[in-house]
Parts: C-alpha cells; structure tokens; sequence
C-alpha cells in the first residue's frame, strides 16, 4: 500500500502544472467579443462598459479598478478611443501587458473628421483628444480579422499551455468574420447609391468597406451636440433630396426632429455601432455588424 501511495504522489509532483488562462480586461463591448471568441471556453475578458455606457464619458467605478488593478492583460482600442482608459491603466497596472489595437501592424486606419464647426465657426472639439485617426476601426472586418490573431498571440504568451487552443479559437473566428463580410457585401451591394446621414461621425470604416454613400452626420466623431449653424447646413444639403436618417443607440433622438419632416427624409432604425445595446458576449460582433446592414437595407427600400 505505501508503494503505491508513493507511487501516486511523485505522479503528481511530476505531472505538469495546469495552465493558467489569463486575467483579461477589455475596454467597449466589440473588444470583448473579438477577446471572447479567442479565448472560446477558457475563459472570458472582463468588459469595463456596461451594457448602456457611453464610451465618451464613461468612469470607472471602484470594482472595476479592481478588475484593472489585477489584470494581466489589458485589450482595448486605444486612447484615440477612450482617453480615460490610457490614464487609468497607467496608474492603476503598469505591469499589465498592453494591446493597442489600433497600433496593431496590419490595421487599415482612416483619417479623424476634424469636427463639425460650431456656432462660432471653430471646429467641435472631440473627447478622442487631438489623434488624427478615427478609432472606429472594428467596423471594417479587415481589422477585426487582423486584431483576432493579434489576441491570440498575446494570450498565448501569457498562457503557453493553451496556445494550440487560442490559435485554433482565432482560426475559426477570422473564418467566421470572412463569412459574415460576404455576406454583408451581398446584402449591402444594391443599396449602395442610396445617401445615408448619421447621427454622428462613426461609420466611415464601414461605408468605406460595403461602398456605402454616407453624405452627412448630425454630430462629430465624439457625438457631441452639434452647433446650430451645422444643423441649418445640414437642413439645406438634404432639402428635397430622398435620404436615410438614422438616430442611434445609446444618444437622443431628439436632434433628428428638425430633420424628420423634410421632403424624402426616412428615418431608419437605430444602428449601434459600438454594440452598446447588444448582449455581450462572442455574438456580439457579428450581431451589432447584421443589425446596421439590415437597418440600412430595411431603410432603404422603402
């Protein structure tokens, strides 16, 4: 009997010790699905906002320091996204691996708009601070694509045992965005004429990618209020011109009620391009991606 309790026991010393799957925190919803569909049944990213928040002026609460505090790897877009994140992290987890997605190499960025002029005639300011690339760069699925092998690499440095897994996980994920992107061009192709106006500057990724006509924003790429003056010009573009509006996700729709009466106007569905008002999770992604096409389609051919 001691034999083989002895026996057992140096089978245990000698067997290899179980992966540790990394402490993952994330910043907006569309970061987190990306994270998830890597890290598959592992494990799952911690995600800062909330269903609801708004990227632009979010706070942390104490629990989610907490989360930060003991992250070994930190996954976001960037301080062109959430400026507040870049001074959090610092203070909070300077030892924390630190993936700016949009410093990824491979990431197809696109110019900021500058602003919309206020009253005043002085450019809007916006809360990405001054950066001269617009973060929305998960809406062209190029990126996402890029960004899914880029989380697998990190996390399996972090996690050497499970790196089969997170390649594996990464593989299958870049195949679904493929197929996701086909399948929107297809839905997106005939509506690609139509003008389309926003509620504010975030979708250049996603018409540049489908070739979709986006001719206005109500607001700047912060979703700030605009200034009157753009409200009027804005008015005058799409007088008598057949147009999609399209409030959003997460903002009052209530600037769209000078708009909604002018001749040709439709008004679409709310899109939510940050994922704001989807569940979170793997699904995520692909979810938020569908819903603007379709909202687009379905506004389009009435």
């Amino acid at each position: 009997m001691r034999y083989i309790i002895t026996l057992a026991l140096a089978t245990l010393l000698a067997a290899p010790a179980l992966a540790e799957v990394p402490r993952v925190v994330t910043d907006l919803s569309t970061t987190g699905s990306l994270v998830a569909q890597v890290m598959g049944d592992l494990g799952a990213p911690v995600v800062l906002l909330d269903r609801g928040a708004d990227a632009h002026s979010f706070q942390l609460r104490p629990s989610q320091a907490g989360d930060l505090a003991a992250a070994q790897a930190i996954i976001w877009i960037g301080p062109e996204m959430t400026p507040w994140l870049d001074r959090a992290a610092l203070g909070l987890n300077g030892g924390a691996v630190d993936l700016r997605l949009l410093a990824v190499p491979g990431t197809a960025l696109q110019p900021l708009d500058s602003g919309h002029d206020d009253d005043d005639g002085h450019a809007a300011g916006h809360d990405h601070g001054d950066a001269a690339v617009d973060p929305h760069a998960w809406l062209n699925p190029d990126n996402a694509g890029v960004w899914l092998t880029e989380i697998a690499r990190v996390l399996s440095d972090l996690d050497p045992g499970n790196a089969a897994t997170y390649a594996a996980n990464a593989d299958m994920a870049r195949a679904a965005v493929a197929q996701l992107d086909a399948e929107l061009q297809a839905k997106l192709g005939p509506v690609q004429q139509t003008p389309l106006v926003v509620f504010h500057d975030a979708y250049g990724y996603f018409a540049a990618h489908f070739g979709l006509t986006v001719v206005g924003a109500i607001g700047g790429s912060d979703a700030a209020s605009p200034g009157a003056a753009h409200l009027r010009d804005l008015q005058a573009q799409m007088a008598g011109t057949p147009v999609c509006l399209f409030p959003e996700v997460n903002h009052d729709a209530a600037q769209l009620a000078a708009f909604a009466d002018l001749p040709g106007v439709r008004i679409g569905a709310a899109l939510d391009p940050e994922g704001a008002g989807q569940a979170q999770g793997p699904q995520l992604y692909a979810d938020l991606m569908r819903g603007m096409a379709a909202a687009i389609v379905d506004c389009a051919a009435r």
